[in-house]
Formats: structure tokens, C-alpha cells, sequence
């Protein structure tokens, strides 16, 4: 709804006086510039929660991919009975945080960012953002599988929702803000400017694009990526996992084909049983502290016999995209880590705690393509590349790209995060595959996406 005209002051009144391109450079610098101080700010907090909670309490550390200091972690567990404790502990005091500050940071945030551009871009509280920041921190620290960029893209567009408000901007402009917000958050604490600008104008409709936001998306991005890096370094999440690929056969494209289908299956298979877990939480007694310290205990014990499951889960997706750690790994481990990592993130964020879901989805991805590698070369099968990081790479795009319907913007974040652009060709197979697939499917591991920008604004009404 629009406020009052009086609100906005004066700088309100410049910015919407303001033509299109003056309008969205400030703008969108305004808002890159907080979501890539924010982006830091949780990366930060997320460290050191992980290196107390994890590493001092429990004894355990975990390995992490090249571009977060690739530190390989701990052999083994040194305190195998803290894990649970901790796990428990964490998602204790974080669902207490969010329960008695700010009900709204519960889950992974995104939904209700994608909410907030549907129905009210002002309507993003600030102290959800410090909620959900320090809960986040707090979960994922102490084990539970979710991923950092729920909290960095509640942070963004939250200041998107923020501007919306204190410069009384029109609401077609504000939900711009806040798409933009998500795009840059997400690319920011990724690394992934451009992926980030191109999710910005897809990830709010399902079978749509918002291509008003994808300009501005582009500022907006290129600053929270220039902010991070210029504070955490430039390099790539996963490094260059598969800089070295060619394509230079035709025939290699059906395995892609494989990975696409089979990519699909567990984006689908991850929806359902997020979101199952959330309704079935939703009907169990209990209140909404204990209910996701049950389930952070759960990944716990859990994570005594899997560890791969573990917090957010990036260091060993860089460890199955290198042959030499990849067949360190017994093989009904590499099998069963897909669905053990979704079965993870639905126990920590589907019962109510706080973090993402982008990122346990291009983990899922990286151990199917991991798994189909793994076993296709213990068979023998014919044609498989020497290395599992094409593989590896290509099924993070298409399984979390078809399951949150943005297989662009997807595709071009992975592309960045591994420094890989020399697999699009496969992966333009495997990932449109992937989403053709589940668009034969009413599934979508974002619920609050509209289906298009026409349905959107039906349910609107005029404005």
C-alpha cells in the first residue's frame, strides 16, 4: 500500500523526481553497498560462531572450499558426544531468539522476501534482519545444515524494504528494491555478481522474468560484490573446480542428459520433503523453541555417522569435485549423501530454525553429480571424463537451478562460484532437462513465488 505522500523528506522527493538511470545508480549502489557490508557482516558472524560452537565446544572443524581459506578440517571426531550437544544447543538458543523477537525469521528467509515484493515491499521489519542474522549464525555454527545466503539477502532486501518506506517510493520501484536486495545479497555472499543480477529478476515468479529489475541488478550486484571482495578476497567460492574442462564431443552430452534427469529427481525429492517436514512439524506438539532443537539434535547423531552433513556443507562439495578426496570416500557414503544432506536441511531449517536453502540445494546437486560420477567409473562405463568436477559442477546447476525455478541465474552463479564457464555447453543440457522436468510438476522449494507477472499483479489488484 502506498504511503503517505508527506513521508520521504526531501531526498524522497529528488529519487522519485529522478529519471530512470539517476533513479536506480543511487539506488542501486545504496543498496549494494549494504548488501555486501551485510554479506561480510554474516560471513563474519557465521565464522566464528562455527570456529566456537563446532571447533572449541565439539572439538571438530570443518573443511572448507578454496575461497573461505581451504582448510581440509578435522580427521575425525575428538569428541564424538559434544556433536549432538552442540547441534542441540545451537538451534536451542537460536529458535528462542527468533520466537521471542521475530517470529517472521523463522525458516530460510527467502519466502518471506519474495512475500514482501508480492504484497507489501515496506513490510520487512529491521529487527528481523538482526534476528535472523545472529539465529543463522547460531544454527549453522553449531552443525545444522543450512546455507548463508537466508540471511545475507534478508539483510539486503530488507534495507531495499527500508529505502521503500523512508523515501516513500512507489511500490513498482520498491519491489524492485527488495528483488534487488535478494539478487545482490545472494550473489554477494557467493561471489556471483551476475548470477546475482539475473536471480534478482527471476527468482520472484516461477515461469517469468522481471526484466525491470535486471539493469539495476547489475549495479546493484557489481557494488555488494566490489564491497565483499574488496574486504574477503575475490576468488571463487570453489575455486577453478573445472577451469580445465573442454567440451569436444557430442557424444558426452548424454551423460548430461543423465545428470539432468537425475538432478531433477532430487531438486523434486528436496522440495518434498522440505516441505513435508515443515507441515508435519507444524502438526506435532511442542512449542516453537523446542521443535528445532529436536531437530538439531537429530542432525547430530545424524552426523556421527555422515559429517558431510554438517553446516552448510561446501567444503565437502569441493572435496567431491577432486578425484583424489572423492575416492578417499567409501562409495555407499558418496551414494547416500544426496539425500542424507536434504534429509539434514529439512531437520534444521524445516522445523523451524533459521537458514538458507540455496546453498544445501547446490550441495545436494554436487553429490548427485559426485554419486553419478563415482559410480559410473566403478563400473567402468564408457566415456566418463577423468575428473568428477564437470560432473560435480554441472548437476549444482541443474538441481537446485530447476527445483527454485531460475535456471539462468542459476546456472551463471555455479558457472562463478567454481570458475567454470567452459562446462555451459553440458550444462545447458542437464540443466534444461532438469527444469522441463519439474515444470511438469506444481513444485518449488520457493513457495511465494507467483506463477508470472500477470497472475502477480491479478492478485494485487490496481495500485
Amino acid at each position: 500500500m502506498p504511503a503517505p505522500p508527506e513521508t520521504g523528506g526531501g531526498l524522497g522527493g529528488f529519487i522519485r523526481r529522478s529519471g530512470y538511470l539517476r533513479k536506480w545508480l543511487i539506488l542501486g549502489i545504496a543498496i549494494g553497498i549494504i548488501a555486501g557490508l551485510g554479506a561480510v557482516t554474516f560471513y563474519l558472524a557465521l565464522d566464528y560462531a562455527g570456529r566456537f560452537l563446532l571447533g572449541y565446544l565439539a572439538g571438530y572443524d570443518i573443511p572448507k572450499p578454496i575461497g573461505d581459506g581451504g582448510d581440509a578440517g578435522s580427521p575425525g571426531f575428538d569428541r564424538p558426544w559434544a556433536i549432538p550437544l552442540v547441534a542441540f544447543g545451537g538451534a536451542l538458543v537460536s529458535a528462542w531468539l527468533v520466537a521471542k523477537f521475530a517470529p517472521e525469521a523463522e525458516g530460510h528467509g527467502t519466502d518471506s522476501a519474495i512475500e514482501a515484493v508480492h504484497t507489501d515491499p515496506r513490510a520487512i521489519r529491521g529487527r528481523a534482519i538482526v534476528v535472523k542474522t545472529i539465529a543463522s549464525a547460531l544454527t549453522i555454527g553449531s552443525g545444522g545444515s543450512g546455507g548463508r545466503e537466508g540471511p545475507a539477502a534478508q539483510i539486503s532486501a530488507g534495507f531495499g524494504s527500508l529505502l521503500t518506506r523512508w523515501l516513500n517510493l512507489p511500490d513498482a520501484d520498491g519491489r524492485i528494491a527488495v528483488s534487488l536486495g535478494i539478487g545482490s545479497g545472494i550473489g554477494a555472499i557467493f561471489g556471483a555478481p551476475l548470477g546475482g543480477a539475473v536471480l534478482a529478476a527471476s527468482i520472484i515468479y516461477r515461469e517469468d522474468f522481471d526484466y525491470k529489475a535486471l539493469i539495476p541488478g547489475f549495479i546493484t550486484s557489481a557494488t555488494a560484490y566490489a564491497v565483499l571482495g574488496s574486504i574477503l578476497g575475490f576468488d571463487p567460492l570453489f575455486g577453478f573446480m573445472a577451469a580445465d574442462f573442454r567440451f569436444d564431443h557430442p557424444l558426452d552430452l548424454t551423460w548430461f542428459l543423465v545428470i539432468g534427469v537425475v538432478a531433477a529427481f532430487f531438486g523434486y525429492l528436496y522440495a518434498r520433503l522440505f516441505y513435508g517436514t515443515v507441515a508435519l512439524t507444524a502438526r506435532l506438539p511442542g512449542n516453537k523453541v523446542i521443535k528445532p532443537a529436536l531437530g538439531g539434535l537429530a542432525v547430530g547423531l545424524l552426523a556421527l555417522l555422515l559429517p558431510q552433513i554438517l553446516s552448510s556443507g561446501y567444503g565437502w562439495a569441493q572435496k567431491a569435485g577432486s578425484l583424489d578426496t572423492l575416492m578417499a570416500i567409501p562409495l555407499w557414503i558418496v551414494l547416500l549423501l544426496p539425500l542424507a544432506k536434504i534429509v539434514a536441511t529439512s531437520l534444521s531449517i524445516g522445523t523451524g530454525g533459521s537458514g538458507g536453502i540455496f546453498g544445501p540445494g547446490v550441495v545436494v546437486g554436487a553429490f548427485v553429480g559426485a554419486a553419478i560420477w563415482r559410480l559410473a567409473h566403478d563400473l567402468g562405463a564408457p566415456g566418463i571424463p577423468d575428473s568428477p568436477a564437470v560432473f560435480v559442477v554441472v548437476a549444482m546447476m541443474a538441481c537446485f537451478g530447476s527445483v527454485a525455478h531460475a535456471p539462468l541465474a542459476v546456472m551463471i552463479m555455479v558457472a562463478e562460484m567454481t570458475g567454470s564457464f567452459s562446462v555451459i555447453p553440458c550444462a545447458m543440457v542437464a540443466v534444461g532437462i532438469a527444469y522441463l522436468l519439474i515444470l511438469r510438476t506444481d513444485v518449488s522449494i520457493y513457495q511465494a513465488q507467483r506463477p508470472d507477472r500477470e497472475a502477480a499483479a491479478a492478485q494485487r489488484g490496481p495500485e
